[in-house]
């Protein structure tokens, strides 16, 4: 079964697009935590980051020139931003298949998680 993310690459499901190559998609998140809020998504099905493999290496790196191109786009390069990759359920992640959230736009203040 494809995944929500397969489904918008291959333009089955309407996105807000704002990249697209031969590797990767950006979209606008549907449920954006800031202004700025970003998905880039490899267009290679990859659950999540524990299956990425040796030889994905350089489409991973990819992923966060995209994401620093794209902020830069977005005018909150200078200001800052945040780059997320969530992996499993503990780790917030929704949909399983990588992706990189670049957030961004106001203040996000630091990463904060439960202490023990």
């Amino acid at each position: 079964m494809a995944t929500l993310f397969e489904r918008i690459i291959a333009g089955e499901l309407p996105a807000d697009v704002v990249y697209r190559d031969e590797e990767i998609i950006a979209f606008r998140d549907i449920h954006p935590r800031a202004p700025v809020h970003l998905l880039i998504v490899p267009h290679k099905p990859i659950p999540t980051a524990n299956d990425i493999a040796d030889g994905d290496a350089a489409l991973i790196g990819r992923l966060i020139v995209v994401a620093r191109d794209l902020a830069r786009r977005e005018g909150i390069a200078e200001d800052g931003y945040r780059l997320v990759i969530n992996c499993n359920r503990n780790g917030g992640q929704e949909v399983y298949h990588l992706h990189v959230h670049l957030i961004g736009g106001e203040p996000l203040g630091p990463m904060t998680a439960k202490r023990l």
